[in-house]
């Protein structure tokens, strides 16, 4: 945009070239997520695409790219307290967490199709936002008509010398007080079948995660989001774990996550409560009142599955719908989760790996939008 006598002239931008570094980062990013945030693996994966498709020359290598990661503070060193010696290892930083979760939204929410403003149909019923009088600085997900134009202009002056320059950072928005607040819980299945088969099922799951999770906290930052796994058992996560989510030996124990989930939701105040579940394999696993763990991986048995049923009805008595992302096609699992969704009247998606999560993101803004009173 140029600044002449007669006004201002807007002129086509054009994308500048990447640098080797950011070419790489880019394909770095992809495989961190992959690895479970294991640098040393990343690296020798990264190594391999080099030697395959020349992504490196004479003037910037792998080991350079090594060095720019750790100049910018994406990567440090620390001990290995496992290490014979106690030697150092490289380890992913929280700067790169957050790029990684930023990473996955603009993958993921980028696909996703705008919908005209007002569209959005949900049982719940509410007000509309009231502004405040005050003005915030622009936030990503901000409605483009809440930005004040005046006070955007004004700040864009004050910020620019001889051309007048108009960036991100100048955006002002009207705030408001935002009423209908949505407390969900995303559970993930982390039992053995997530990788059998040759079929990688965690790593998309994980994108869902950190994307949902970033969306949240930069759109809706009133609502709430916590992140479970289950396994054998059920456990919490934090934000910062979610790069690291692994599979293990596990069985699948539906029922523990259920718990879990209902506890963390019975604290929340507010009333629009939800739960996300992504699975890929039947419930085959409960822990018995004496502590030890009740497995069948055969069939579906009715002993478990029952209890998974009981905790279904439960979550509908306390308001909380249930929606299921079965991403295994399966009949009889299919059957199941249509006899559990009944059970809790909610909702049940049985896709692929493909578009799972702008199918997530598609029902959790319409699950949150509340028609206006």
């Amino acid at each position: 945009m140029k600044k002449l006598n007669q006004g201002l002239i807007f002129e086509r931008f054009s994308e500048k070239e990447k640098t080797p570094f950011e070419k790489l980062f880019e394909i770095f990013k992809e495989l961190i997520t992959h690895t479970s945030g294991d640098f040393d693996e990343a690296i020798n994966w990264l190594r391999e695409l080099d030697k395959e498709y020349e992504l490196t020359d004479e003037n910037y290598t792998i080991d350079n790219f090594i060095e720019d990661l750790l100049k910018k503070s994406y990567i440090k060193k620390e001990i290995d307290s496992n290490s014979y010696n106690n030697l150092n290892k490289i380890v992913i930083t929280s700067k790169t967490e957050k790029l990684l979760r930023e990473h996955a939204l603009k993958q993921i929410f980028g696909n996703l199709k705008k919908t005209k403003t007002g569209n959005h149909k949900s049982k719940f019923s509410g007000y509309s936002d009231d502004s405040t009088g005050d003005f915030r600085s622009y936030q990503f997900g901000d409605s483009i008509d809440k930005i004040s134009i005046t006070e955007s202009i004004k700040n864009a002056q004050l910020n620019s010398f001889d051309e007048l320059k108009i960036f991100e950072s100048d955006l002002v928005v009207y705030d408001s007080l935002q009423k209908n607040q949505m407390s969900t819980i995303l559970m993930i299945d982390i039992s053995h079948s997530m990788i059998l088969y040759g079929e990688d099922r965690i790593t998309p799951a994980k994108k869902v995660a950190m994307a949902l999770s970033e969306l949240i906290t930069t759109r809706y930052p009133k609502d709430t989001l916590d992140i479970l796994t289950f396994g054998n058992d059920a456990e919490l996560i934090e934000l910062k774990d979610l790069p690291y989510l692994n599979v293990g030996p596990y069985h699948t124990n539906t029922v523990a996550g259920l718990d879990l989930a209902l506890d963390i939701l019975r604290k929340k105040k507010n009333s629009n409560k939800q739960i996300f579940m992504i699975t890929d394999g039947k419930p085959s696993c409960i822990k018995l009142s004496n502590g030890n763990y009740y497995k069948n991986s055969v069939g579906l048995d009715n002993k478990i599955v029952e209890k998974c049923y009981e905790k279904a009805r439960k979550a509908k008595k306390l308001g909380i719908p249930i929606t299921t992302f079965m991403i295994a096609q399966d009949s009889y699992l299919q059957q199941f989760v249509r006899e559990f969704t009944n059970a809790n009247a909610g909702k049940a998606f049985f896709t692929g790996l493909k578009g799972l999560g702008e199918i997530i993101f598609e029902d959790y803004e319409k699950n949150r939008k509340k028609k206006y009173s």
